[in-house]
């Protein structure tokens, strides 16, 4: 007979000695471990551990030198030197205005350039060149600077799209790329996009990874997309460049591919290419494939054509250039897969209730990654390529984590109202009684086709819910990666259809489990997930007893002429000017519903964040109040689509449980 209900897996046994709970103040001072650079020979590599001061709400640091074949790791002093890259010719890093060059892995140094002010530094291969980006000014924003006679103006002038984005207003400058001969001095330096409204890296996230040398150093690569304005916002159009230093002349590699074309990579081999690919412009979460490209004969070959999943993880080419290795997420789990570049064959290495994240080095027949889970934080971990069995390499958190009680995670499969059977993530309290009730947490994932694995985060933390004493319920729901690509793609200009019966279900069936309190369940979520609660305030049906939406889209009409990046509006919701009018704007609305909202909600909101604008917010929390519901509006004048800063968290926490404490 099969069961409607399965459970995949239990993770996370009790430590028999630990004696605490998770805290905002715990996990916010959690060491966070980041590696800078690796050996060209893979055998070592130079990490940082930092830490967050509550007090100053500044970050502390500290390097080490990691043996990678023995596994000892020793303190490493660089005084105010950050590392740029580890290559052949030795470590480089910058202090000021200088980049240094160390050839016996940091102990002494020499000057190697000179290079003023600079970001996302990259030097060739043979030495001899520099590359490095920063802001140029290209347009003319500033009133005072349009008109010299008003120096105290504050005016902004635009006169096209893209004003502003993410988290900043366009001041006219952008960041560009620039290539110099180490014999020549800076002011030398050409820019790749001299008079281009464009950005490489890509903002606000791009970095050093936007651009590479060829292995023989004549060409420069760089990622941008070559547009600007309203034509900027309505595209996902990135492409890689290939820039000739002798000729002077730039060539498309990915020409005619619509998508973003993002990651490029050589082998180590030099012979071949790689780099990320989606297909569609305009659909920011379209299948994310791996295309390599021969780099004599510029041949193309997409290796995950045929695979019905998508890249969601790091890519990493083996020494030998005959394998690559990615991580990507997968049943509710983001694991490393092995990929062969001549047959397209694809075998998964690792499983388990974890994520493994960035591929750092290989050591012989193992690969030295970073592992999470939803109660700790990042650590190298070592994956034995044969088994994919792990062993633990560095333990930045042990005695933390001695005195902590972690939850217990479990992915349950439950049948969807349409029959199809969707995993959720069940969250359990430290020290979990089947034999009592529990208070209980619909969580929201945003994206909204972001995968829900076994991440850990300062801001969304479902440990840290379940340490508070609450069973979080979090489903895989319709537009998530790791099901398959249409599972995936069926949320689009379906926000609040199936998704919305898929939460519903997930948290029906909770309601039968014993240790649920039925009469006590919450619904939560950020972004999608924001919108997600505003959606189900109105349709829940009494299901619900309280409610939390951070930085939700409570009128999609207005959210559509206000956010920034228009491509994802256009390809998820459908325009507003459309008729027929799109559902997003009617059925799907969440403020269609706002006569049914009948229970507290708390609403949070982002001061600087332009992906959401601050009227969602503010419109939401002024119908609940104008319709007489308890509400609170949590606002930070100073946060984007995130809450980044410490005391901000501690605060965003600290009112979450006690909204929940007060109403649930």
């Amino acid at each position: 007979m099969k069961l409607k209900h399965t459970i995949i897996a239990l993770t996370a046994p009790f430590l028999m000695n630990a004696q605490e709970y998770m805290t905002p103040e715990i996990m916010w001072t959690l060491k966070k471990i980041g590696v800078s650079v690796v050996s060209p020979e893979q055998s070592s590599l130079i990490y940082k551990v930092s830490q967050t001061d509550l007090k100053t709400e500044k970050s502390k640091s500290e390097n080490y030198f990691l043996n990678i074949g023995n596994g000892q790791a020793s303190k490493m002093d660089l005084g105010k030197k950050s590392l740029i890259q580890w290559d052949k010719n030795g470590l480089y890093a910058q202090e000021g205005d200088i980049i240094y060059l160390s050839k016996d892995a940091g102990k002494t140094w020499s000057e190697f350039y000179t290079i003023g002010e600079a970001d996302n530094i990259v030097i060739s291969p043979d030495g001899q060149k520099v590359a490095f980006s920063k802001q140029v000014q290209v347009e003319t924003v500033y009133g005072r600077e349009k008109y010299k006679d008003t120096p105290n103006s504050t005016a902004q002038i635009y006169t096209d799209l893209n004003h502003r984005h993410w988290d900043y207003f366009n001041e006219g400058k952008y960041n560009h790329v620039f290539v110099v001969n180490k014999s020549e001095s800076v002011d030398k330096a050409k820019d790749l996009l001299e008079g281009k409204a464009w950005d490489s890296p890509q903002r606000p996230f791009g970095g050093a990874e936007d651009f590479v040398w060829s292995p023989d150093s004549s060409k420069l690569l760089y990622v941008t997309k070559a547009l600007s304005g309203k034509e900027y916002a309505k595209s996902t159009n990135t492409d890689i460049f290939a820039y000739d230093l002798k000729s002077g002349t730039v060539k498309n590699l990915s020409e005619g591919m619509m998508g973003y074309d993002v990651a490029p990579k050589f082998s180590p081999d030099g012979n071949f290419l790689s780099w990320q690919s989606m297909a569609r412009d305009g659909y920011e979460a379209d299948k994310n494939d791996i295309i390599i490209m021969n780099w004599k004969t510029g041949a193309k070959t997409n290796l995950t054509k045929n695979w019905d999943e998508s890249l969601t993880g790091d890519v990493f080419w083996t020494q030998d250039s005959k394998k690559i290795y990615f991580t990507t997420a997968f049943r509710g789990t983001k694991q490393l897969f092995s990929l062969d570049p001549k047959t397209s064959k694809i075998s998964q290495i690792t499983k388990g209730n974890f994520d493994v994240n960035e591929i750092v080095a290989q050591n012989k027949n193992s690969l030295l990654v970073t592992r999470t889970d939803m109660n700790r934080n990042a650590d190298l971990f070592s994956v034995n390529l044969k088994d994919g069995q792990m062993t633990q390499v560095s333990d930045v958190n042990r005695e933390t984590y001695a005195k902590l009680k972690p939850a217990k995670t479990e992915l349950k499969m439950v049948k969807t109202t349409d029959g199809k059977e969707m995993g959720v993530w069940f969250v359990y309290p430290p020290n979990f009684d089947s034999n009592k009730k529990y208070p209980t947490l619909l969580y929201c994932q945003g994206g909204p086709q972001s995968a829900l694995t076994q991440y850990f985060s300062t801001r969304w933390n479902p440990g840290l819910m379940a340490a508070n004493g609450y069973i979080v319920v979090a489903p895989n729901r319709r537009g998530m990666p790791g099901w398959g690509t249409k599972w995936n793609e069926q949320i689009s200009k379906d926000w609040g259809g199936q998704v919305m019966q898929d939460y519903l279900a997930a948290a029906d069936y909770a309601k039968t489990l014993n240790y649920v309190d039925g009469d006590r369940m919450g619904a939560v979520g950020a972004s999608y997930g924001g919108y997600s609660v505003f959606m189900l305030a109105g349709i829940h049906q009494n299901r619900f007893k309280t409610f939390i939406a951070h930085d939700g889209l409570f009128d999609m009409n207005s959210w559509a002429l206000t956010t920034e990046e228009l491509w994802f509006a256009n390809w998820d919701l459908g325009s507003p000017f459309e008729q027929p009018k799109p559902k997003a704007y009617t059925e799907f609305n969440p403020m269609t519903y706002i006569d049914n909202w009948n229970k507290p909600i708390m609403i949070i909101q982002g001061g600087l964040d332009f992906r959401v604008p601050y009227e969602q917010g503010q419109e939401a929390f002024q119908a609940a109040q104008l319709k007489g519901l308890k509400s609170k509006f949590l606002y930070f004048p100073n946060e984007n689509h995130w809450v980044l800063h410490p005391h901000n968290g501690l605060v965003w926490q600290r009112e979450f449980f006690e909204w929940l404490k007060e109403t649930l």
